[in-house]
């Protein structure tokens, strides 16, 4: 086992020096490294996997971002029938006879094709790293009938919504708008991933800070309101730890990282701590 953060342990000390290269997977991990939590994983290829699923999010918010893939609301909803069929709800549904995978590379490939709002968008940056991250054969095999709407998502990408005592780039996040104009109920709220430094993807509104965000919904308030768009303390995130096994982890090259930073280590019995 492998633990990363959370204790102060005495011992012998050697220096770990973890492979990275992906500005994201060097944050994740550098703060769960300072976290005053404990991240467990049952060897180091699952922490890999966790770090390289974050780091293949993140990418997949920018690729959304350029993909030309436009926001509207459900009724406005769009999608390349090759692959897919939309549903009277606003849905866009996997056809039977698609590959799943390259159903879900077009929305990237061909985004002009494709309108949705915001939380499917979110669904769509998620499938994507799960994708890049488990690879083409794997995901056809376990993501077979995908249906893109709101925040619906297949049970295998596990997604949780929790209050947790870290934030990562690759965390869903959503700026609420308590006092919306009703005119313009689609900014109730937005939709993001952390991507970063401070910045966020929305689909629609595009990689801003917060305070571009906060002040673009604020724009959208009824006229007197008195409270301000803010960031919830909330963060949803796929089942890393599912998703690994999915990948057949155990069988890859246990480093997947150029070496860029350096971590103290501590080795105990069977767990390592890394610090």
């Amino acid at each position: 086992m492998i633990e990363v953060g959370g204790q102060t342990l005495s011992g012998h000390l050697g220096v770990h020096q973890q492979l990275l290269v992906d500005p994201a997977a060097a944050t994740i991990l550098t703060t769960m490294r300072k976290s005053q939590s404990n991240y467990r994983f049952s060897n180091e290829a699952e922490l890999n996997f966790r770090l390289k699923m974050g780091a293949k999010i993140v990418a997949a918010a920018h690729a959304l971002n350029h993909s030309g893939a436009s926001f509207t609301t459900f009724y406005g909803t769009r999608c390349n029938h090759a692959f897919w069929s939309l549903t009277s709800a606003g849905g866009i549904m996997l056809k039977g006879n698609a590959s799943p995978s390259v159903a879900l590379e077009d929305i990237f490939r061909n985004g002009s094709m494709y309108a949705f709002e915001c939380a499917t968008g979110m669904v769509i940056v998620l499938y994507k790293a799960v994708l890049d991250s488990i690879g083409s054969s794997q995901f056809n095999h376990y993501f077979t009938n995908l249906y893109l709407w709101d925040w619906e998502f297949d049970g295998n990408l596990g997604l949780e919504w929790e209050r947790p005592a870290d934030y990562f780039p690759g965390d869903v996040r959503y700026f609420k708008n308590p006092d919306v104009n009703p005119l313009h109920i689609e900014w109730q709220g937005e939709n993001v991933i952390d991507v970063g430094n401070g910045m966020y993807y929305g689909h629609g509104i595009g990689i801003l800070p917060a305070g571009t965000i906060i002040a673009e919904l604020n724009k959208r308030r009824r006229p007197g309101a008195q409270r301000s768009a803010y960031l919830m303390e909330d963060a949803a995130r796929p089942s890393f730890q599912y998703l690994a096994g999915l990948s057949g982890y155990q069988r890859e090259a246990r480093q997947e990282y150029k070496v860029q930073d350096h971590f103290i280590t501590v080795a105990f019995g069977n767990t390592t701590h890394i610090f």
